[in-house]
């Protein structure tokens, strides 16, 4: 089994910059692919932006340019470096992982989610 614990949401203006964190334990050996997705009030959850082991990434389009995935393979935590926040970027983001390389909803590991709130 694998863990992800998320952290680094908040409140922030429309405009600000916020950092989010997930640290995975356990059995991280086998975590292949790692990355975010959010999900907002009566909306479906989407993808943000992914990463592989090898540093591979993929964004949304309503979040490319203003977000950045980066990942530190020795301390097995990824990161999502939100810039130039809009009010529609809020949601709750979860940190998610996948043996294979490739993220979706029926990947197997989840965090518990955290709350990003931009205000306009």
């Amino acid at each position: 089994q694998v863990q992800l614990v998320e952290s680094g949401g908040g409140l922030v203006q429309a405009g600000g910059s916020l950092r989010l964190s997930c640290a995975a334990s356990g059995r991280i050996w086998s975590i292949n692919a790692m990355g975010w997705y959010r999900q907002a009030p009566g909306s479906q959850r989407e993808l943000v932006a992914t990463i592989t082991r090898g540093g591979s990434t993929n964004y949304a389009d309503s979040v490319k340019g203003r977000f950045t995935i980066s990942r530190d393979n020795a301390k097995s935590t990824v990161y999502l470096q939100m810039n130039s926040l809009k009010p529609e970027d809020t949601a709750v983001y979860y940190c998610a992982a996948d043996t294979g390389f490739l993220l979706n909803l029926a990947s197997q590991y989840w965090g518990q989610g955290t709350q990003v709130t931009v205000s306009s």
